[in-house]
């Protein structure tokens, strides 16, 4: 091998790992534009089942629906907000959640049991929601992951 006067072994080291790094994350922008065609977004403020991707972009959702039984929310360098307080729950509801390089925030209405099982890698998960005194209170199970991000479900009254 050629050695250069002034050219240290170091800096080789370190434009190879500066191009290593640039390719994958031109290669991770790359991709999320080929998904966010390939899964596009389904659900509306009237939907009971919603399945919302964002992209490299946010949704914001403030639902309605008269049995809102849940369905999947993924966030990849995006973010959704979703208000659950002025929808009524289904029996059974369930909420797949998965947010890679970016967050969901769920808000639903104090009255209501959260059952979470989101797991977080070099990410965080939030579940602020206090026990409903009702012993038959409606039910929202949430389950999925964050890797570099986070997913947050707060509960607060719709006069807020």
């Amino acid at each position: 091998m050629l050695v250069v006067a002034g050219y240290p072994a170091g800096m080789r080291l370190f434009r190879a790992l500066l191009l290593f790094k640039l390719g994958f994350w031109a290669g991770m922008f790359a991709s999320a534009v080929v998904m966010k065609r390939a899964f596009p977004s389904h659900g509306d403020a009237e939907s009971d089942e919603v399945r919302l991707v964002a992209i490299q972009n946010g949704i914001e959702i403030k639902s309605r629906a008269q049995a809102f039984r849940g369905g999947s929310m993924f966030s990849w360098f995006g973010g959704i907000a979703v208000d659950l307080r002025e929808a009524k729950l289904a029996p059974n509801a369930h909420l797949e959640v998965g947010s890679l390089f970016g967050g969901i925030a769920i808000r639903v209405p104090p009255e209501w049991r959260i059952e979470s099982d989101v797991k977080a890698i070099a990410g965080g998960v939030e579940v602020a929601v206090p026990e409903p005194e009702a012993e038959d209170a409606p039910t929202l199970r949430i389950d999925g992951f964050a890797a570099f991000g986070g997913v947050a479900v707060g509960a607060k009254p719709i006069d807020d």
